[in-house]
């Protein structure tokens, strides 16, 4: 698993090193995720955070107000939270993220504020992060199959890698994480487009041997 995990570094796959390595490390302690970087490398993953916000833009839009009278047009801040929901990446579409995380609780958390603008009238705005959070684990029934480096691939079966954590060989941990902190206006039709912060493109400086990239205390 060692040798699977240095090959998946050197293909690109470096999320799914590093948990993996994590893993094998036996430390247990929690790990990072990097909710930005999640959100700019899937597509996918993005839209659904944005799902979950008009879900209920709507509702927030036009609460705040109310607040915002009933205060006698002062200053309002409402925080907000969406439900959970779960998101899973898709194998050889979200490749890295997939082996790295499989599937992952998500929701959004913020504050809505509303101010008066120069005419007294209400200006409704949305601060807010996206949050993910899962266990690295393994179940007993799944397996995946994944490319070696070197050529061909190999079957790994979770019941094989779950007893590595049974026998005290590795150790499952819990991952978290939250995104920066985003701005919009409620009136608007979505949330912004292209905000996110650009992350760091992956390569050797920060693959999972950098003793600055996570939790990695084994390595």
């Amino acid at each position: 698993m060692d040798l699977i995990a240095e090959a998946a570094d050197w293909k690109g796959d470096n999320n799914a090193a590093r948990h993996m390595a994590h893993y094998l490390g036996n430390s247990g302690t929690d790990l990072e995720l990097p909710v930005d970087k999640m959100m700019s490398d899937v597509p996918g993953f993005d839209a659904h955070i944005e799902d979950g916000i008009r879900e209920h833009q709507a509702a927030w839009r036009d609460d705040a107000p109310t607040e915002f009278r009933r205060n006698g047009g002062q200053p309002v801040s409402m925080p907000v939270e969406t439900g959970n929901r779960d998101f899973s990446f898709t194998q050889d579409v979200d490749n890295s993220w997939f082996y790295a995380v499989g599937s992952t609780r998500s929701n959004v958390t913020g504050v809505v504020t509303v101010v008066p603008d120069e005419n007294g009238q209400p200006q409704v705005g949305l601060d807010h992060q996206a949050n993910a959070w899962d266990r690295y684990n393994w179940d007993e029934s799944k397996g995946v199959t994944t490319d070696l480096l070197w050529g061909g691939e190999i079957g790994i079966p979770d019941g094989q890698m779950a007893r590595l954590h049974t026998t005290g060989i590795a150790q499952e941990f819990d991952m978290a994480g939250s995104s920066s902190v985003e701005h919009y206006d409620l009136g608007g039709p979505a949330p912004n487009q292209g905000s996110l912060p650009q992350p760091d493109q992956p390569g050797r400086e920060g693959d999972r041997t950098d003793p600055g990239r996570g939790q990695q205390e084994a390595r």
